[in-house]
């Protein structure tokens, strides 16, 4: 039985379009279990030692700290047992140093590794993981549970870049693409 043109292609049509919602119904599944479950710290965090200025050698560039340059942490203590978290950076060098005030809990049951941030009075929040610190307490590695977002910090503001890159390959550990890692400019040499 032959079937007229005028039914065969509006029928062709419909049967690739059935086609083509099954193929991207797969690929999304196929992307879902991809996907990595949230990453999550082991580091056991010694908080008086970890508090203090950490300065940012780099990171997975996003909105709020794009383009800025000597950029440090500082944290420090409350009575309350929360900690006061201090960003401070330059838009460029040779202008005034700026901050950016917010307020940390730790987690509890995280060993002090996972921080829950809030800046603007709350207005906007952060879950941070330090996912591993040095013996020393000389550098740090920071990431986020999505691992959308993470950095490079270290008590000295200089860092060579044979340290830099030794650390930033050891993300690839904890699930990201260390090629997201940029350094941040901590001196106009570096720029």
């Amino acid at each position: 039985m032959l079937v007229s043109p005028e039914v065969e292609t509006p029928m062709r049509a419909f049967v690739i379009v059935i086609a083509l919602a099954l193929a991207a119904a797969v690929a999304i599944n196929a992307s879902a279990k991809a996907k990595a479950p949230p990453l999550r710290s082991q580091a056991n965090i010694d908080l008086e030692r970890y508090m203090g200025r950490w300065w940012v050698i780099g990171n997975i560039p996003y909105f709020a700290e794009n383009g800025k340059v000597a950029t440090a942490d500082v944290y420090a203590l409350r009575p309350d047992g929360r900690i006061e978290n201090v960003f401070v950076y330059r838009k460029a060098f040779g202008k005034p140093e700026k901050r950016m005030n917010a307020i940390a809990t730790v987690a509890s049951g995280s060993n002090n590794a996972q921080w829950k941030v809030a800046f603007f009075g709350g207005l906007i929040k952060s879950d941070l993981l330090i996912l591993e610190v040095a013996p020393d307490y000389s550098w740090a590695l920071i990431g986020q549970p999505s691992r959308k977002l993470a950095w490079v910090f270290a008590r000295e503001q200089r860092m060579d870049d044979a340290q830099f890159a030794t650390l930033v390959a050891k993300f690839a550990d904890y699930g990201y693409d260390p090629k997201l890692l940029k350094r941040v400019p901590q001196f106009p040499d570096q720029q």
